[in-house]
Formats: structure tokens, C-alpha cells, sequence
């Protein structure tokens, strides 16, 4: 069966998912976005907005994206309930059952000027009113901006730690790797721990060196790696990796091997199509879902049609997305459970005659 068949996507839609790599900031619909940019006395102009939407054969970094929002649109906290709610309702149209996305608070505080509590609290009301409305769980995790200083990443935990709730479940570090390698934000990282929250990090990405992901598990204690795509370049490690059972949450629309990957070769060479081969467990997300032009459904097409994967390796992520949420082991273990049904149901009900593998 050709792995283009309509039922795939139809397959793919159904099936349970987490949500474990998403930034907040790149969930913005372009609407949103422009209603925004209006409202704030349009600082940029509209073929800027439209330019950040627009995604071509060689993608530019969202990067651009989310500083401006911090700097010029998001004014207030019923901006971030807003964006919020409709990332939320968006990822559940998608069956996405759980997400644990990522925010910068040190951008809202010190560049949009709302003050950390009453920005926690909007995000976290959007939450709750997504689940009662959509049936979705969401969990934030704050993210450090590893372009501000060290100082500034420490700051940000204690705010977190002093306005801690059920819904704020982590740490993390994103924005750009190079020259800002995670040892330098091992005094928040500590403090993080030590306050019970669970922790991740952007580490080998953007083609930096598989050291940082060494750094990542082995000084910041990390729980999981965002991306982690350069642990391919070091098989001995890779092969600790797999024994430690460490979670790689991966992006097929990666824009870093996009950028630099010919088209034709892009995807056969993306470190994706090894990681698996070498034990490692990996998990789909969408990273910057609206400005990545894919969605939750899409992401794991992706993972059948670029990368050649087939149902037990669907059925394996899915495990693995489980296996490294930030949920209680009873939960866990019930959906564990009923996951795999449902799994299994909707596999027998698209593709009843199917091998293990697309062919």
C-alpha cells in the first residue's frame, strides 16, 4: 500500500497523541498574529507579518518571529490567554491529548513588561478552560532564553518555583545554541531540580557539536533532549543514550536540515531516519507548529513519508511520547494501555491487510 493513501492521513489524524516539543510563540495563528500587529499601531508592516508565515523550499529561522512578538504584540495577559487557548484548541483538533509546551518568561517580563505572575496565571487559566472546553490536558514548561545571561535564567526559575501549580510542570532552555552552550546555565538548572521541577533542553541543534547533549544529561540532569540530532555523530554515546532510555523529542520540519540538506537529500540524510537504528528513543512534535505551516497530524505523516517509518515504529513513538510525558505513572499506565488499543483498533479498521512496514 502506497504510504500516500488518503487512510493515512485519516490513520494518523485518529490516533492519541502527546504534544512534548512546542513553543508557545510558534503556535500563533497568522490571523492572531496580524490582529495583534493591528492593534499595536501596526509597528510591522503587512508584507513582514505575511513573510513570517511564508515557508519556501529553504526555510528562514522563526527566531525573528518570537522576539517580535515579545518586543511590539503581546501586551498584555489575555494576549497569552488568547494564544493559549487557540494553540490548545488547535493541537485537540489534531487528537492531541496532552501537550506540554514551552514559554520564555524572561521575554514577557523584561521586554513586554507583564509581570510573571500575572502572565503564569493567563496561560494557566487558558489551560484549565481548554480542558473543560476541548478536553485536552496542557502542562507549561518555562523556558530559559539561553541569549540572555545565566543570572537571568536563575531569576526566571525562582519566579517559577514561587508561583508553582499543578499545571506548571518544567523547565527547559531554547532559542539559539550556538555560542551559548547549556553549561552555562547549570546554577538554574540545579535550583530547578531542587525545587521538583522536571527539566529538558534544545541540545545538538542547529549542527552543534553532540557534546551538548552530553552536557545536557550528564550536568544539567536533564529528563529529556529537545532535538539532539548530532548523538548520531558519536555512536558509543548514542549507544549509552539507548541504555539510559533517554527521550529525544524530535522535529521533521527541522528548519536547521531544511536550510543546510539539498531537497533531494534531506530527508535520507536528516540524523532522524538513524536515530531509531541506533536504540534511540525518539518522539514526533511540531516545534513551531503555525510558522512550520504543519500540523500535529502532518509531523507524523512525516515520519512515514520522508522518513520511510512504518506502523510499529508509530506504534513505538506513541509509547515513547508516554513513556517521557510529565504525567503520573498511574496515568501513564493507563494509557499505556488504552493507547495501544485504540492503536490497534484504528490500524485494523484503515489498513486491515497491512505488514508491519508500508510497502
Amino acid at each position: 500500500m502506497s504510504p500516500d493513501a488518503p487512510a493515512l492521513d485519516q490513520f494518523l489524524h485518529a490516533m492519541p497523541k502527546v504534544e512534548l516539543h512546542c513553543h508557545l510563540y510558534g503556535t500563533v495563528r497568522q490571523a492572531t498574529f496580524a490582529d495583534l500587529n493591528r492593534r499595536a499601531g501596526s509597528p510591522l508592516g503587512e508584507a513582514e507579518v505575511t513573510a513570517f508565515y511564508t515557508r519556501g523550499d529553504k526555510p528562514v529561522g522563526v527566531l525573528r518571529v518570537l522576539r517580535a512578538l515579545d518586543a511590539s504584540l503581546v501586551r498584555s495577559p489575555d494576549d497569552l490567554y488568547r494564544i493559549t487557548l487557540e494553540y490548545l484548541q488547535d493541537a485537540a483538533a489534531h487528537n492531541v491529548r496532552h501537550s506540554e509546551f514551552s514559554w520564555n518568561p524572561t521575554g514577557t517580563v523584561q521586554v513586554s513588561r507583564i509581570p510573571y505572575a500575572a502572565a503564569q496565571g493567563a496561560i494557566v487559566d487558558a489551560i484549565r478552560e481548554a480542558q473543560a472546553r476541548f478536553g485536552i490536558t496542557g502542562r507549561l514548561i518555562g523556558a530559559i532564553d539561553r541569549e540572555a545571561s545565566p543570572e537571568a535564567a536563575v531569576e526566571m526559575v525562582g519566579w517559577m518555583l514561587s508561583q508553582r501549580c499543578e499545571e506548571v510542570v518544567g523547565m527547559g532552555i531554547d532559542y539559539r545554541e550556538n555560542d551559548h552552550p547549556p553549561e552555562l546555565f547549570e546554577r538554574a538548572y540545579a535550583l530547578a531540580r531542587s525545587g521538583g521541577l522536571r527539566t529538558t533542553a534544545h541540545a545538538g541543534e542547529f549542527g552543534m557539536p553532540w557534546t551538548n547533549v552530553r552536557t545536557a544529561l550528564d550536568l544539567l540532569q536533564v529528563d529529556r533532549i529537545d532535538h539532539g540530532y548530532t548523538v548520531v555523530d558519536a555512536p558509543a554515546f548514542a549507544a549509552e543514550c539507548a541504555a539510559r532510555g533517554v527521550l529525544f523529542t524530535v522535529v521533521p520540519t527541522n528548519s536547521y536540515y531544511l536550510r543546510t540538506l539539498p531537497p533531494e537529500r534531506w530527508a535520507l540524510d536528516h540524523p532522524i531516519r538513524r536515530m531509531p537504528g541506533l536504540g534511540l528513543r525518539i518522539h514526533p512534535n511540531t516545534d513551531d507548529p503555525t510558522l512550520h505551516h504543519v500540523t500535529p497530524t502532518q509531523a507524523w505523516a512525516m515520519m512515514v513519508r520522508d522518513f520511510g517509518f512504518g506502523l510499529d515504529d508509530l506504534h513505538s513513538f506513541m509509547l515513547h511520547g508516554l513513556a517521557g510525558a510529565w504525567i503520573p505513572d498511574a496515568q501513564r499506565r493507563r494509557w499505556q494501555v488504552e493507547w495501544s488499543a485504540e492503536f490497534a483498533a484504528l490500524r485494523a479498521r484503515f489498513f486491515p491487510a497491512q505488514t508491519p512496514a508500508f510497502e
